[in-house]
């Protein structure tokens, strides 16, 4: 089957991180691989490869409604059907976030493989911490675990499991579940945790949201990271508040900024304070403390 390459090039670098975040997360189907990258006299450089393509002219509206930016133009071509997603990934450099070291098993031999460091492949369940919301969540957990141990911790919508995996690692006494409504990410993170050591360390489920049996026999826990996306973040936030506990740490991301108010209405009105807001490339990160 003949792949298909979308390639995007913007001179601003925030902008063109935060369309490469929206274009994985907002695009349905998602591209198959993804890469961004400073090109010579180019800018910043988007290439994202598929072989279900949408239409060009509807994705380019999609992604100036969701980012509200003006979108530079998109070119499309036909490319040889290679392996883009191992490809791609080959490109990607080490990402440190705060104590973490997320990187690829093609830096094997060139990152230190001391305990924080964290080996994800992109893959289906894109999470290795190149996206400001996975480097945003990241950078959460080492300041907060800094300050404080916590010992029941939900991974809510884990992806790849990266989030999940960073808190076994510092929290090594921690009781740790990791959620996600996607089978196959729910297997990708299984795997992950499987090459960083960390099976035994972390239970896995298949829910949508918080619906799940172990969620709701479980006690209440101190530390939720929620990577998903805005609306449902909103939707989730009772419920998050019911599963939480008083002075609890919550670390919310997959919010655009401009998103982010509305967000912190939501959590706000269910009985959680700000701690802080972070902005990295045009996504938020909310840190909040369950009064």
């Amino acid at each position: 089957m003949i792949a298909r390459k979308l390639t995007l090039v913007t001179a601003d670098r925030d902008l063109a991180h935060t369309l490469a975040g929206a274009m994985q997360d907002f695009v349905e189907p998602p591209p198959d691989a993804l890469t961004l990258f400073e090109a010579p006299e180019e800018g910043w450089r988007i290439e994202a490869y598929f072989t279900e393509l949408p239409d060009a002219d509807e994705l380019q509206t999609l992604l100036a409604n969701v980012t509200g930016a003006d979108v530079p133009a998109l070119t499309v071509e036909d490319v040889p059907p290679l392996n883009w997603v191992a490809i791609s990934q080959a490109a990607l450099p080490p990402v440190i976030a705060g104590r973490f070291t997320v990187h690829g098993s093609h830096d094997l031999g060139r990152v230190a493989q001391g305990p924080n460091a964290i080996l994800i492949d992109a893959g289906e369940a894109f999470g290795t911490a190149h996206h400001a919301t996975t480097y945003g969540c990241l950078t959460a957990i080492d300041r907060l675990t800094r300050r404080r141990a916590f010992h029941r911790v939900l991974d809510l919508g884990c992806g790849s499991g990266v989030l999940a995996i960073g808190a076994a690692r510092v929290l090594p006494k921690a009781t740790i579940i990791a959620t996600d409504m996607d089978p196959t990410s729910v297997d990708v993170a299984r795997s992950n945790m499987a090459a960083n050591t960390a099976p035994s360390r972390i239970a896995t489920h298949v829910a949508t949201g918080l619906a799940h049996p172990k969620l709701r026999r479980t006690a209440r826990f101190d530390f939720v990271v929620a990577n998903i996306l805005a609306d449902p973040l909103m939707r989730l936030a009772r419920d998050i508040r019911r599963i939480m506990l008083p002075r609890g740490k919550l670390v919310l991301s997959g919010i655009l900024i401009p998103q982010a108010p509305a967000v912190i209405a939501a959590f706000v009105a269910q009985g959680f304070a700000l701690d802080r807001h972070d902005r990295v490339t045009g996504w938020s990160t909310l840190t909040l403390t369950r009064r």
